[in-house]
């Protein structure tokens, strides 16, 4: 049943997802006839909540038995009680803890999947660490997935198609998706304007670029701040300011990172921040920004939690930061998270499943071990959604 028949008995937020998930629909309703998984057992980690509930189903259309766990703090029960009851094997609970976000992820590999749907590189760095021989390869959603898989691709030595490096999902995913979804999310978070507000964007990659151009559109002024300095010529040639970044800190309401790295903001950046500031994180990792080590230091006297996602740090200097979501991906994170919008997540996640199917049929071969997508899947797709949306 594809996700849109199957909508007509979903819960009200997974049924008007599946409906407006088009291609997903057009996709499973081919895979039921074809059946590329016909006998093979897909292992995911993925945010699972109702976009991701319509790729689940999607790959169980096309035969798959599919095992799958979330990401640290964006599983959404009711999407978790909504797959279970169609079949698919979710491994866990929602949790912030790493330590119990890795015991699912051991429970997903312990099933020896034969492709992999990864999100952050922890299924493949733990088939790297322990291969199992069936394996036939998968995909990896993100920048800080690929980075993380990189120096693994000889243990690993399977295709693994980056999705994240697709132009597709660059566009359409990364920066009009999450640069929608933040903004939404600032305003869910927080109910404060954006309308003259200085926001601080650390990182000008494709989301970067979404998250800066969107807070603009929405009338704040917006400094750019990366570590690549061809990436900061681009943005101050995109008509952004481009401080340095301990300026860009000092005069910032919101700073928002959107790197995929560790730590880009810390301890030592405390004594810059602004009274009163807004920190978020927008990248794939809970720990762009250092929570933990800031909160044991010293220039954090008390910290409070405001409700409704927000953590208020009281520093000695009798300056206030506001935290939204912990440090976890803002648009996935607090009240409501809605994550990105849900045409991009279509687009994004038809690739994933015509990625899967091409390397269960044999198209790619090993020398594709952690490499974009094939131009001609991304034509494909492209193709498919134009059919299914061109005007005129």
């Amino acid at each position: 049943m594809s996700p849109a028949a199957a909508s007509k008995m979903a819960p009200g937020r997974i049924a008007w997802v599946a409906r407006s998930c088009r291609l997903l629909s057009e996709t499973a309703a081919e895979f039921e006839r074809t059946q590329p998984f016909a006998g093979l057992t897909i292992g995911a980690s993925i945010h699972l909540e109702p976009k991701t509930a319509a790729l689940m189903r999607t790959l169980q259309c096309g035969g798959a038995i599919v095992v799958a766990t979330g990401n640290l703090n964006t599983t959404q029960p009711d999407t978790v009680a909504y797959l279970r009851a169609h079949g698919i094997d979710v491994r866990g609970e929602q949790t912030t803890d790493p330590d119990r976000h890795a015991g699912y992820l051991d429970e997903v590999v312990a099933v020896r999947p034969d492709l992999l749907l990864d999100n952050g590189g922890d299924l493949f760095a733990r088939y790297a660490a322990d291969p199992w021989p069936q394996l036939l390869g998968g995909t990896e959603e993100t920048t800080s997935g690929r980075m993380r898989l990189m120096p693994l691709r000889e243990a690993i030595g399977k295709p693994v198609l980056v999705i994240n490096d697709s132009p597709i999902k660059q566009f359409a995913e990364n920066r009009h998706g999450v640069g929608q979804s933040v903004l939404e999310s600032f305003y869910r978070f927080t109910n404060r304007t954006t309308n003259g507000r200085h926001v601080t964007v650390i990182g000008y990659g494709a989301c970067g670029q979404g998250v800066a151009a969107c807070f603009r559109n929405a009338f704040s002024v917006v400094s750019v701040v990366d570590v690549d300095p061809v990436a900061t010529l681009e943005a101050q040639l995109d008509g952004f300011l481009t401080p340095t970044r301990e300026d860009a800190l000092r005069s910032a309401a919101v700073v928002i990172t959107v790197t995929g790295a560790e730590g880009v903001l810390g301890v030592a950046d405390l004594p810059l921040l602004k009274d009163d500031v807004v920190l978020a994180n927008a990248g794939h990792v809970p720990w762009e920004i250092a929570v933990d080590a800031i909160e044991a230091s010293v220039d954090v006297v008390r910290t409070q939690e405001s409700g409704d996602g927000i953590t208020t740090w009281y520093l000695a200097e009798g300056r206030i930061a506001h935290l939204l979501g912990r440090g976890h991906m803002v648009n996935l994170a607090g009240a409501q998270p809605l994550g990105n919008s849900i045409e991009s997540m279509d687009l994004g996640f038809t690739l994933q499943v015509r990625c899967l199917e091409a390397i269960a049929r044999g198209d790619i071969g090993v020398e594709a071990c952690v490499v974009p997508v094939p131009p001609e899947i991304d034509a494909e797709v492209a193709t498919a959604y134009l059919e299914l949306t061109r005007i005129g």
